[in-house]
């Protein structure tokens, strides 16, 4: 169970939606999550990985030890 406060512009809004479409606030709130939750995902692992980044591997150095002539 979720419950979200949202602003009175925003309600108002998603609650002329539900109306004029016939289904209901949650549909369309768990639609948009749905929709952007990967995204907002994402964004907080770029932003942890840029406070931390993990070694980089130049080429050569991926290269060393592996049999590319053969």
């Amino acid at each position: 169970m979720l419950a979200i406060r949202l602003p009175k512009e925003i309600e108002d809004r998603l609650d002329n939606l539900a109306r004029k479409t016939g289904r209901t606030k949650t549909f369309y709130a768990r639609e948009a999550i749905m929709e952007h939750l990967d995204d907002l995902e994402d964004v907080y692992l770029a932003t942890e990985r840029l406070k931390d980044p993990a070694k980089r591997w130049a080429q050569d150095e991926l290269e060393q030890g592996l049999d590319l002539d053969g």
